[in-house]
This record gives structure tokens, C-alpha cells and sequence, in this order.
């Protein structure tokens, strides 16, 4: 077996690894990998944190995905749906707190229409600022029209490319199709996004290593990394793994390391695991943060899962605090739009 130094080598000089040696990576105590990965990342990226404004617009949903809070057949959710010129508005208050990129993010609300999407993309873009769209499966025409109205990233995240696995967790859904639209999405231009949730009922560790490879296949722009937390009314609500918060951050670092020059967040999900959670994702080769600028009152509402950080804090002072953080491990809040390519 290779030893975990000469894979670490092989990984920094080639950023290529086969599926055996990512395996040792994720089976390994993970501090020598995130030490690399924090290393590559400066190298690639620099000390430069992206603070991405993200507005989740609404918490209806037509899917019924097992481990989330917003999905379909959750009657406890009070949900919402804003207007089109209620996002705008957000993303100009956005826009005034100094964020370079505005994320827009929702349930699979079918509300929202071409031309009610069209109009909200041309009125954000129209703030001099990098637009992302994260509102799931759409057919080509869709993903085209917005593409031309002018957004510039989309992000689709895989969850798992397990088919099996994928199965159980979507119901009526298809990783085929998922993967379709992830293409689609690169060849219409966008900057692509994807990434996966680490700790799902019955996911292995081979899984996961199936996963980085298919993220490095992709050739993706921004990848996010998330620590599966049970929802209490969701099918898996009794979930809860204590490890999977380590072995996100060591799929994440792994990232890194095959991908050097891309956007990773340090999600809100590890620091709702682990109060340090963002900062040890920084240190681990992370460059991006996606501070919420909603009120509170939607904020609260938007309950993918439980105990989210940042609830009860206006979004001003909301971004003060990470860039305090950010600026206590020696980094710095970057000024540009942060564009991959």
C-alpha cells in the first residue's frame, strides 16, 4: 500500500489520485491532509475570503429529498415565497454591505417562472454584482434563458453519486437527470457548482471517494462540502452521527487537493456542527463564505435542517463578524467577484 506521504506528494505535484489513494486520504487522521490542503489553497487562491450574499427567496418545495427540512411532505413548515422586487431589495442591501456576489437560492418553487426569473436576474445584474442561481433541476431552455438574462454561476449540488443511495434519498427523482442538468449548466457557460452531503444513511466511504472523483471529472468551478444534520421532520431524524463533521472536512481537503484553483466554501453546516466550524474550514482550503441577508424572520423560516447559525443577527452585523474571523487567522475579505475562470 502506498504510504499516506507519497500520496500527499503525488497529490500536490499531479493533483491527480486514483480512487484507492483517496481512500487512504479519508481513512487517515486528516491533519497532514489539511495541512496540505490549506497550503494548496494559499498557492492557488491566496489569502483572499469571498463573501457571497445569499438570499433564499423561498421554502416551498415540490421534492420530498429524506434529509431535508423544506421538503414537500413536511406539513410543519411555515413557508414563504418573496416577490420579485422584495429580492432585488435584498440583493441591493447586499450590495451596499460590500458583497461582490449575490446567491439566490429556494425550494423547487415552480411559482417562479422564466420571466419572473428573467426579470429578477436582469435586476440584480444591473448592481454590478456576480450573480448565482441554486434553484435546482431545469430543462435546457431554462438554464438558457437565465444564462442570457445574465446569471453567472449555478450551482446543482449532486448530494451523492451512489445511484442506490441516490434512490433512497429522492424519491420520483433521477441521478441521471441531476447529472444532465450539471451538464447542461457547463456547456452553456456558467461556472459550475456541485458537492455533496457526507453522512448519510447508508453512504460509505467509497461513496464519498466516488463522489471527489466525479467532482474532478466535472471539472467544477465551486464545490460545496456539507456535514449531514438530521431534520426532526424528516424519515431521518434519528441520523445523527457524531464523525461527520471530520470526515466532510477531510472530503472537502481532499477537494482541494485535486482541485486547486476552485471556490470551496467553509458552509454553515460545519459551524452549526462545530462553533469553529467555518474557521478550522478555512484553515482546511476553504476560500468562500455565504453570509445570510435575509431578515430574521425568513432566515428562520428556511430550515433545511435545525439550529442554524446567525439566525437572530441583521445581516450587517452578520458580515462584520466574518470578516472578524476571517481577519483573526491572518486572511483577508477579497474585493473582486471571485470568478474561477
Amino acid at each position: 500500500m502506498t504510504s499516506l506521504n507519497n500520496i500527499l506528494e503525488k497529490a500536490y505535484k499531479e493533483h491527480n489520485l486514483s480512487k484507492e489513494e483517496i481512500l487512504t486520504l479519508l481513512n487517515s487522521d486528516g491533519k497532514e491532509l489539511y495541512k496540505l490542503a490549506n497550503k494548496i489553497r494559499k498557492e492557488n487562491v491566496g489569502d483572499g475570503v469571498h463573501l457571497r450574499g445569499l438570499i433564499e427567496f423561498s421554502n416551498i418545495c415540490k421534492s420530498a429529498c429524506k434529509y431535508c427540512g423544506l421538503r414537500s411532505p413536511n406539513t410543519k413548515v411555515e413557508r414563504y415565497r418573496l416577490e420579485p422586487d422584495e429580492i432585488i431589495n435584498y440583493a441591493k442591501q447586499g450590495a451596499e454591505l460590500g458583497y461582490k456576489t449575490i446567491v439566490l437560492q429556494s425550494g423547487e418553487d415552480n411559482y417562479y417562472d422564466v420571466d419572473k426569473m428573467c426579470d429578477i436576474i436582469k435586476g440584480i445584474k444591473k448592481l454590478d454584482v456576480a450573480l448565482t442561481l441554486s434553484i435546482g433541476e431545469k430543462i435546457y431552455d431554462e438554464y438558457k434563458a437565465y444564462k442570457d438574462a445574465g446569471a453567472d454561476r449555478y450551482l446543482i449540488r449532486i448530494e451523492t453519486t451512489d445511484e442506490e443511495l441516490y434512490k433512497q434519498m429522492h424519491p420520483n427523482m433521477s441521478l441521471k437527470n441531476r447529472k444532465q442538468c450539471l451538464y447542461n449548466i457547463k456547456s452553456l457557460g456558467y461556472e459550475v457548482g456541485s458537492g455533496c452531503l457526507v453522512g448519510l444513511p447508508n453512504q460509505t466511504i467509497e461513496s464519498l471517494a466516488d463522489d471527489i472523483l466525479f467532482f474532478k471529472e466535472l471539472d467544477a468551478d465551486m464545490i460545496g462540502i456539507g456535514p449531514f444534520i438530521p431534520h426532526p421532520d424528516t424519515p431521518l431524524k434519528s441520523e445523527l452521527n457524531p464523525k461527520n463533521f471530520d470526515m466532510a472536512l477531510k472530503v472537502m481537503a481532499t477537494v482541494r487537493l485535486l482541485l486547486p484553483d476552485i471556490n470551496i466554501p467553509a458552509t454553515t453546516a460545519m459551524e452549526t456542527i462545530n462553533p469553529m466550524g467555518r474557521i478550522i474550514a478555512l484553515n482546511s482550503g476553504a476560500n468562500v463564505v455565504m453570509p445570510n441577508i435575509l431578515d430574521t424572520e425568513h432566515k428562520k423560516k428556511y430550515e433545511i435542517y435545525p439550529n442554524k447559525i446567525c439566525l437572530n443577527e441583521h445581516s450587517g452585523k452578520c458580515r462584520n463578524c466574518i470578516e472578524a474571523k476571517i481577519k483573526s487567522i491572518g486572511r483577508f475579505v477579497s474585493e473582486t467577484k471571485g470568478f474561477h475562470r
